[in-house]
């Protein structure tokens, strides 16, 4: 009888999404690093956190205050436990009386120490650090670092904003900037643009099956100064850097070449890394180089309470991880067939022919990206994942996603973030950005935005990629497409 109870306890426990299956594995695991940038020191009385994480944090959703274990099925679920919260709170001790910029390297280094740590098994997976000395950018910096099976960052965003008020009147609620969903081309047109349309789309989910399926199984990316081939990425410690760019500006430009926000970031983001490549190992910009773009499949106009997203049948948003990836190849330097160094060597004239290239690439990548968004291989992929995994297992799905993932060179994922200034325990918030640790790959790029800036993070392999020699590329391909056009 103890026996029949204790499996009706199993069976009872919720089962952890496909994808936190797959993140939590032994190929992959993947956490989330989301730090926030305070603008006064940090003094948060110990009583008044403990009550704040109780109240706030583990009240959003069970999955903060539960473990996950593996039933006799052999699925992972879900288990309720007590949380001891001091063991998910930790403080850096540095050296007292240092400059800013000592602080700042010191503060470096310990996101990276942190970023190769493991969760252990035994407790919720989620820890809060607080950095409390002023370095550069901030005076005090708090980390949340959020194992990637708790939720995908839509999740992880709502859950985080539910324990910060807005500056300016805490009555009020954030505000997030209005999302268009725009379709991919012309909808009119007529039977024969149907047909045309439908045609082009199974062509291109065909091709885009295929490419997930070559780049898992039988091809990978050329190696390069931002793909190294090497297994065990995803357990050494990352190095970061993050840049800014004006979000009026970042719309000017998509005003300007009839593009998408999307378009633009993720133009300039390929070909800064061209760039990077080029400057690093001269003829590396023209390597087989495919970019992971990940794509949050709710398709939403803004973040719904955690409490819709707990009502999973009655939302289009429900909590876990619902998003998919697309392998999308960054073009070459010189396009259609241009020739020419992207240097500053020749004076004007050269500078000329850069930024025409710029808006090339920029364009060149549009392309590519609208060929992606006509295909449904995106849904169809996530259907045969779950389908190869009912047949050999969680362990071979996870795998499956490893090499998918490992096969190319980066990542691009991206968040919206509020429009106004927060606070959290009435501390003001000065900046916003998150970084993924445990990718496979040597280069991730996350992007959130936050009091109309687009904050872009670099994360890189320590000591493989220079991640702020590559922030200055992708620095000077913005402006280059900047000036081409606003």
């Amino acid at each position: 009888m103890v026996g029949m109870e204790e499996e009706e306890e199993e069976q009872r426990r919720p089962p952890v999404s496909p994808f936190g299956v797959y993140f939590n594995s032994s190929s992959i695991s993947l956490a989330v690093l989301a730090v926030l940038e305070i603008e006064e020191p940090i003094n948060i009385p110990h009583s008044r956190l403990v009550f704040l994480l109780d109240t706030l944090l583990l009240r959003v959703h069970p999955r903060f205050s539960s473990v996950i274990v593996t039933g006799k099925d052999g699925e992972q679920r879900w288990k309720r436990v007590e949380v001891n919260l001091k063991d998910h709170i930790k403080t850096a001790i540095f050296p007292e009386n240092r400059s800013p910029e000592y602080y700042e390297e010191r503060f470096s280094s310990y996101l990276s120490e942190i970023s190769a740590e493991l969760f252990l098994g035994n407790r919720p997976l989620w820890e809060i650090h607080f950095v409390k000395y002023p370095t550069t950018n901030a005076a005090g910096n708090v980390i949340f670092k959020i194992h990637h099976a708790i939720g995908d960052g839509y999740s992880l965003m709502a859950a985080l904003l539910s324990c910060f008020k807005r500056s300016d009147d805490p009555s009020l609620p954030l505000t997030f900037p209005d999302i268009r969903i725009r379709s991919s081309g012309d909808a009119g047109g007529g039977k024969k643009a149907a047909v045309a349309r439908a045609l082009a789309s199974a062509f291109n989910t065909v091709s885009d099956l295929w490419t997930s399926f070559s780049k898992t199984k039988l091809l990978a990316d050329d190696l390069s100064p931002v793909r190294s081939g090497e297994t065990g990425v995803g357990f050494r410690p990352i190095s970061a850097a993050t840049m800014a760019f004006s979000l009026d500006q970042i719309k000017q430009i998509k005003s300007k070449l009839g593009m998408t926000v999307n378009d633009v970031v993720t133009g300039t983001v390929f070909l800064g890394t061209r760039m990077y490549m080029k400057e690093m190992e001269p003829g590396s910009e023209e390597a087989e180089t495919t970019s992971i773009v990940v794509l949050n499949t709710r398709m939403l106009r803004s973040y719904n309470s955690v409490h819709d997203m707990m009502m999973s049948k009655a939302t289009e948003s429900p909590w876990g991880n619902h998003f998919a990836f697309l392998h999308v190849g960054l073009p070459k330097l010189m396009v259609g067939g241009a020739t020419g160094n992207y240097d500053d060597n020749n004076g004007a004239r050269q500078e000329s022919t850069m930024a025409r290239r710029s808006l090339e690439f920029l364009k060149a990548t549009q392309k590519l990206i609208q060929k992606k968004r006509s295909s449904v291989a995106v849904h169809l992929n996530g259907r045969l994942i779950q389908l190869y995994r009912k047949l050999r297992g969680s362990e071979a799905a996870s795998s499956y996603v490893y090499w998918a993932v490992k096969n190319t060179s980066m990542a691009i994922t991206n968040m919206i973030g509020p429009t106004e200034k927060m606070t959290l325990a009435d501390h003001h918030v000065k900046g916003l950005y998150f970084l993924l640790a445990g990718n496979p790959q040597n280069l991730t790029i996350t992007m959130v935005s936050y009091m109309g800036q687009m904050r872009v993070s670099i994360g890189t392999e320590k000591g493989f990629i220079d991640p702020n020699k590559l922030k200055s590329c992708i620095q000077r391909a913005f402006d280059l497409i900047l000036n081409s056009t606003c």
